[in-house]
């Protein structure tokens, strides 16, 4: 499993984001090929659409989570229940660990800077100045921790 939290730090490195690379790191355990979890999980880079709200690491941490625990029935309220206190149990060991689940205020942005689409760079400089790859580890980190603490 701790080959899959280097996965994860890896893919973001060569490019995907963060969201992406925390769900591609696991998706073949759900039946996922690799351009399926890239697909499913590109919109919620840079804090969804790059609009730096919650953090795309920690949605793919929770994208990860309604594949391993989520509801399939509508009617399932019990199920409905029980991911989203997964969900709920993840986000706050997420925060207690990183301080936030907000993108913007992980990266030290002030309210004020314009949202764009275009994402930056990746340069060295890019990964010197944004916690972005810390956050894709710790979210990898979080779901190894719960699969060990519930396994299947």
């Amino acid at each position: 499993m701790e080959d899959r939290i280097q996965k994860a730090v890896e893919l973001f490195k060569s490019g995907y984001n963060c969201s992406q690379s925390v769900v591609a790191a696991f998706a073949d355990m759900y039946g996922f090929t690799q351009e399926q979890a890239l697909r499913m999980a590109a919109s919620f880079g840079g804090g969804i659409g790059r609009m730096r709200e919650t953090c795309g690491a920690a949605c793919g941490l929770f994208l990860v989570a309604g594949l391993e625990t989520g509801a399939t029935e509508a009617t399932d309220r019990e199920g409905k229940a029980a991911n989203y206190a997964v969900v709920q149990e993840l986000a706050a060991e997420f925060k207690k660990r990183n301080g936030s689940l907000i993108c913007g205020e992980l990266l030290g942005l002030k309210k004020k800077e314009p949202i764009v689409s275009t994402p930056e760079e990746r340069t060295t400089q890019y990964y010197t100045k944004r916690p972005c790859a810390k956050m894709v580890e710790e979210a990898a980190r979080i779901w190894v921790e719960y699969l060990k603490i519930h396994p299947k």
